[in-house]
């Protein structure tokens, strides 16, 4: 804290807060202000003439797939590369840490946001998320993870409490951040608008500083969401340590200080912890802006995130030799990204319209005819429905893109349905009627349900939204000059009701119980066989592959622990080269299941020609098989027989092995209030109740039912029921018990 005694109390509360909505505050001589952007999936600079959040107009720059379509390539090396791209953006252009990327769960389909996020699952979301961070960190620029923790809605976003039990919160909406945090040292970490089982997240001091800091070793810095803070004090003694924009409060720190309710040694740390992140960023300006790199990276990008959900007929890839009726406004004016501070400024814009007239004039395609077929207002025109339904009926195929209008996904506001507009529905089916083939390509930044109206189409492409370069992309993959290799990151479910969400989505009175528990999406359709239109993790391609020679063996790394390595073979045994997504999952088999059936626990894109094979090999650790023991606040790994699946979705898993293990042995501390079946069933506390029971007289005259009443019965409750028995008698037994137990730690035959 070397210069921190420089500067007077007014000063260091001023660092607490920023001096702009894009900047923190400097201090002459010690500070310098930061530049923060939005940038989850390109940057949003604004221009120094831009409205006051730069939701109007910002800087030009490549505007990459956002995280939907991100996470759908299931390529955490591509990943790196976009981030690395975005990293020199934002260098080049004198931006110090990028807000993104996004991470919460994708736990209803109908959260309004769900485009800036990966997925329903923690595993995939780590994965790519550790992959953007580790791709913009490289290029100087810091990255910031947001938003921490448990924003999965839009709805009453500002006050809504989440009610997320101890266990769900560390399995599923904490996991990715730990990991994230642990593996890549993120800048930033952003602290979410909502309330946390009833503290706002911004002034929760188990959240920013216990478990952030303390647990998981966070040494960057805590900023708020724009406009999240609510009490400046509690904020900052909280962890936070950067309030944006600024409100105009840094006297209410001062204050507290005076007073005594906030000691200062508290603003000596927050500026300690500024200088740190200066040091490790360096923005560079003279970098030149490699746009047209970029454009081409986004369209590889695009390219792998576009999910191939049906191709009934071999439909797809388009043949050459037919003609080609392209149908729907988003062909000529797509819709590439969702609404709010993510919006990017792209540098261009593809449309499929215009690469398939390419494509044309290349000789992949023989003829291709235009039609609106809609307006992207939802207006009504039957105009626009007739020309389309004539284009239909000239072509040999027809292709058409459906999807959400712009209105529908943005930051602020949830969605009500997950069905496509009605005018939509109404303009497939009549053009089914006149069209011999019918390929549909989805422009949707949430999952949108098929079940009711695929029947009418020969493939279906589900192609989300893409960044600026998703319509060259959809050509690309469409005749073939690239094969789809994305996967599914969510399930999409037959109906909406089905989901696991749906009694508990949006909440009521500011409040939302997150009711299903770690059942979040797959984890609830399989572990309940409920069916599906399409499971996580699914995806098809142009080829065809198989899965052989499982073999599961234990890990030889020193240091590691309980691990193990899953080895399997990939073979394609299709005539097109293509990319498999080969996924892990775990379970355990339960008859009253209090865990999910199966998890995702690791996955590899491999790459193969025409019969090639490769052989993979994916880690497996006792963290995987472990649950979150809110009892004793700790992972726990159990002993027992752990399933191994894998396969190319969490449906589709023809290889299946298994795991044994002793568990971590660990043994916890008996108290009164346990159980007498918890006594029964501890390692060193049973054999002791086993003799205890055996002592009493006429026991095998009790009936059955009573015995069994007996295992619920806490141990001290034993003096209600005309026993023999004291409490300092059951005082002395637990600490006969503990010691015990003490001594068996000490020889490490347990750990507890």
């Amino acid at each position: 804290m070397s210069n921190a005694p420089h500067l007077d109390l007014a000063a260091k509360a001023s660092v607490t807060s920023g001096s702009d909505t894009w900047h923190s505050t400097g201090v002459e001589g010690v500070l310098r202000p930061l530049h923060l952007s939005d940038g989850p999936h390109g940057l949003r600079q604004q221009p120094e003439d831009g409205d006051h959040l730069g939701l109007g107009s910002s800087v030009p720059a490549t505007c990459f797939p956002p995280a939907v379509g991100l996470g759908s390539t299931w390529n955490p090396d591509l990943v790196r590369r976009v981030g690395q791209a975005l990293g020199a953006e934002a260098a080049s252009l004198g931006v110090d840490v990028v807000l993104g990327p996004g991470m919460n769960i994708k736990r209803s389909p109908l959260c309004g946001r769900n485009f800036e996020y990966v997925s329903e699952d923690p595993h995939v979301t780590a994965r790519i998320a550790a992959s953007l961070v580790e791709g913009i960190q490289s290029e100087g620029v810091g990255a910031c993870v947001k938003h921490f923790a448990a924003n999965n809605q839009e709805t009453d976003r500002h006050r809504v409490s989440a009610e997320v039990d101890d266990r769900t919160l560390h399995e599923i909406y904490l996991a990715a951040f730990e990991e994230v945090v642990r593996s890549t040292g993120p800048a930033m970490v952003m602290s979410s608008y909502n309330r946390l089982n009833g503290v706002y997240t911004s002034q929760d001091p188990w959240l920013l500083t216990d478990l952030l800091r303390g647990e998981w070793g966070f040494e960057g810095v805590v900023v708020s969401d724009w406009g999240a803070v609510v009490d400046r004090v509690a904020a900052v003694r909280a962890g936070l340590d950067l309030e944006m924009p600024p409100s105009g409060t840094d006297q209410d720190i001062v204050a507290a200080v005076e007073r005594g309710e906030l000691d200062e040694s508290v603003l000596d740390t927050v500026v300690e912890r500024l200088k740190r992140l200066q040091e490790r960023v360096r923005s560079d300006t003279s970098r030149p802006l490699e746009h047209e790199a970029n454009d081409a990276l986004a369209r590889e990008a695009a390219r792998e995130a576009l999910v191939l959900l049906k191709n009934d007929g071999g439909a797809l890839p388009l043949a050459t030799d037919r003609s080609l009726a392209v149908v729907g406004e988003f062909a000529r004016t797509p819709r590439y990204q969702g609404g709010g501070s993510s919006r990017v400024m792209p540098t261009k814009v593809h449309s499929a319209l215009e690469e398939f007239g390419a494509a044309v004039e290349a000789g992949s395609l023989k003829s291709v005819r235009f039609a609106a077929g809609f307006t992207l207002d939802g207006a009504d025109d039957p105009t626009l429905v007739e020309d389309a339904v004539a284009a239909a009926s000239e072509a040999d195929t027809t292709v058409l893109f459906l999807g959400l209008p712009d209105a529908a996904e943005s930051e602020g506001y949830d969605r009500t349905t997950i069905d496509l507009p009605a005018p939509q529905l109404e303009l497939l089916a009549k053009v089914r009627e006149v069209s011999c083939q019918v390929v549909v390509v989805l422009s949707n930044g949430g999952v949108v349900s098929v079940a009711e109206w695929q029947d009418q189409a020969d493939a279906v492409v589900e192609g989300w939204l893409l960044g600026q370069a998703g319509g060259a992309a959809v050509v690309d993959v469409l005749t073939g000059a690239a094969s789809p290799s994305g996967r599914l990151t969510e399930t999409i479910p037959v109906r909406l009701r089905d989901h696991a969400t749906y009694l508990n989505f949006p909440g009521e009175n500011s409040v939302v119980r997150h009711g299903e528990g770690v059942f979040v999406g797959y984890r609830h359709f399989d572990t309940l066989d409920v069916p599906v239109a399409y499971p996580f993790g699914h995806g098809l391609t142009y080829t065809s592959f198989t899965y052989s020679d499982l073999e599961v063996s234990p890990s030889t790394a020193p240091g590691e622990g309980k691990a193990w390595t899953v080895a399997f073979t990939v073979t394609n045994t299709g005539e097109r080269a293509g990319q498999e997504v080969a996924q892990l999952y775990t379970g355990v088999e339960q008859d009253y299941p209090t865990r999910p059936r199966r998890e995702l626990r690791g996955f590899a894109k491999v790459a193969l020609e025409p019969g090639e094979s490769a052989r993979v090999e994916l880690p497996l650790t006792g963290r995987d098989l472990s649950v979150w023991d809110s009892r004793d606040q700790r992972w726990s790994l159990a002993a027992g027989t752990y399933t191994v699946s894998v396969g190319a979705s969490s449906r589709d898993l023809p290889l299946r092995g298994e795991v044994t293990t002793e568990g971590d042995r660990y043994v916890r501390k008996l108290t009164k209030r346990c159980t007498i079946g918890e006594w029964r069933a501890h390692e060193i506390g049973g054999p002791v109740m086993a003799e205890l029971i055996a002592s009493v007289p006429d026991l095998d005259d009790v009936p059955g039912e009573l015995l069994e009443m007996a295992r619920s019965l806490p141990l001290i409750n034993l003096r209600s029921f005309g026993l023999d028995v004291t409490e300092e008698m059951l005082d002395l037994l637990v600490e006969d018990i503990e010691a015990r137990r003490q001594a068996a730690v000490e020889r490490g035959d347990i750990t507890g």
